[in-house]
């Protein structure tokens, strides 16, 4: 334990005024507005490493942090993780709103009454609510709080258990969200600070509260900082950056001295046609992989509908071998442990080459609970993978059919154990969640192996690290990559109203570290599913590409 004058920010970093005092604040409610690349998730981080070095977080107690998405939860998790070592992160939860209220729902089900009531085994869809059955994502914030307003122990757990709460990307709470929030934390000795981005605030279509940001510091009394330094871009696009934040909010724009430099590539190209698009792309991200760019450093950005807008490019993408994952067709699967857990068997089983996946798998596998002897496990296991690499390599087996690796899928899960499956996620013990996830990894390897028959190529188009991510600009938020390409800059793409177009456009440049780049075509061939809105006349968005324009 140190005292808090003694303590320095880890990894020998230098924080922003702004930043030092959020950290360091031990006494107040804090509420952040930072600009993309200003460090939000590195403030946490930092400041997790504070409350417990110094004991303002004492033991047992934890740090509860709420994201609005799975990979904003699991990024500050191993921030925390790298920072202050596995001991402190270990009391340091990180979890989705949806996915905190799920284990909240689950934990006291039973003050849940009436038409809200829920059988034991009740099951988690996307989209339909059964009664008593079955309920849905949009179910689970609505369910939580109902058992805070009704249940004085589940408030008194939660409060008992937190000693401060962090809430991240805070700016896109939505009514429901805030009100769980309150009614869990508000006047009590329980911290909270909330980071969150403005300028961000894309969501407002699913429900977002205007203002959340300043409802929170008048309702908690909070400290209101503003973070302005974009440390993830380089100059050129922080200059692009600040053109656009000068009309947005002029007074959060940075002065021309701290933006002062030739690093960082930015371009706008203009095609005459999608065709034409797509080869251009394709070839230069085949020279940022041969430059040893890697994969997971590259995205391809769309607004909306990225299956759609970035059809001709998938065709040449696959046509030259370069592993893409389209997010609009493989959504999270790769942040489900099932999902993770098959593919890696799958890349061990159809090439020994992969030892971090070997690696992986034994891991969980023997975390999953399985009672063995020691060694014995490790025996059967290898013993397993033995088996199912003769039956790949043997004459008459069709890698190229996924038939053929169905029964080898079901042969591992079945040695893994059912109960063992169900303890890698708390998801997974009740309804049929686990099943949907294992239905929905097989469902994918099957769609990606028919792309080309081959199995690793499949396998790295499904992978975080090895394919290159197409994303919409909403699931963009919160990550960064040295390379990004913003896919049809136009206006029937980015339409609606000009504060929230902006708003999005500027996101997906700011998630740019070393270069960034623009695309549009002239004409662009109507794919099929596309609505009857589609212009194949597709004329450029001047007005969003000109912030590229430094003269």
């Amino acid at each position: 334990m140190i005292h808090p004058d003694d303590w320095h920010p880890v990894g020998g970093l230098d924080l922003e005024p702004n930043a030092l005092k959020a950290v360091r604040e031990t006494t107040a409610n804090i509420v952040v507005t930072a600009g993309p690349g200003a460090g939000k998730t590195e403030l946490l981080a930092q400041r997790a490493d504070l409350l417990f070095r110094t004991g303002a977080s004492p033991y047992p107690k934890r740090i509860l942090a709420i994201s609005f998405k799975v990979d904003a939860a699991r990024n500050l998790q191993s921030r925390v993780r790298l920072r202050s070592g596995s001991q402190y992160a270990a009391r340091f939860d990180s979890f989705t709103f949806h996915a905190f209220a799920k284990r909240l729902v689950d934990n006291f089900r039973p003050a849940l009454t009436g038409q809200n009531a829920l059988n034991a085994d009740y099951r988690l869809d996307a989209r339909t609510r059964i009664q008593n059955e079955q309920i849905s994502f949009d179910d689970l914030v609505p369910l939580a709080l109902e058992i805070l307003e009704k249940n004085a122990y589940a408030r008194g757990a939660l409060r008992q258990t937190y000693s401060h709460v962090f809430m991240d990307e805070f700016q896109d709470a939505t009514t429901a969200q805030y009100a769980f929030l309150k009614e869990a934390f508000e006047g009590t000795g329980v911290q909270l600070i909330g980071v969150g981005d403005t300028k961000q605030r894309i969501m407002r279509f699913a429900g977002a509260l205007d203002g959340v940001m300043a409802t929170f510091a008048a309702d908690f009394g909070a400290t209101d900082l503003q973070l302005y330094q974009n440390f993830r871009s380089k100059p050129r696009l922080r200059r692009m950056q600040n053109r656009m934040i000068l009309e947005m909010d002029p007074g959060a724009a940075s002065p021309d001295e701290d933006l002062v430099g030739d690093e960082g590539v930015l371009q706008a190209l203009r095609f005459e046609t999608d065709e034409d698009e797509a080869a251009a792309v394709t070839t230069m991200l085949q020279e940022w992989l041969d430059a040893g760019v890697p994969p997971h450093e590259i995205t391809v950005l769309a607004r909306q509908q990225p299956h759609l807008i970035t059809s001709v490019l998938g065709e040449r993408l696959t046509a030259a071998g370069i592993p893409y994952r389209n997010e609009q067709q493989s959504q999270d699967l790769t942040t489900e442990p099932v999902a993770a857990l098959i593919f890696n068997y799958l890349r061990v089983v159809a090439d020994e080459g992969w030892p971090a996946a070997y690696t992986e798998l034994v891991r969980v596998v023997t975390r999953g609970g399985i009672e063995e002897v020691d060694g014995v496990l490790d025996s059967k296991l290898r013993a397993l993978l033995r088996d199912a690499r003769l039956t790949v390599r043997a004459a008459g087996f069709d890698a190229a059919d996924y038939s053929s690796w169905n029964p080898l899928i079901s042969s591992f899960l079945k040695f893994v154990t059912r109960p063992s499956l169900n303890a890698l996620s708390p998801s997974y013990q009740q309804g049929t969640r686990l099943n949907d996830v294992m239905i929905e990894a097989a469902g994918a390897f099957k769609r990606e192996l028919a792309i080309d028959g081959d199995p690793i190529a499949a396998l790295d188009r499904l992978s975080e690290e090895d394919a290159i991510r197409i994303l919409t600009v909403h699931k963009c938020k919160g990550l960064e990559f040295e390379k990004v390409i913003v896919f049809g800059v136009e206006p029937q793409f980015f339409w609606g109203d000009d504060n929230d177009v902006k708003s999005e456009f500027f996101v997906a440049i700011s998630r740019a570290k070393d270069e960034l780049v623009l695309t549009t075509a002239r004409h662009r061939a109507k794919p099929d599913g596309a609505s009857f809105r589609w212009s194949e006349d597709s004329p450029p968005h001047d007005e969003l590409l000109g912030y590229a324009d430094e003269s």
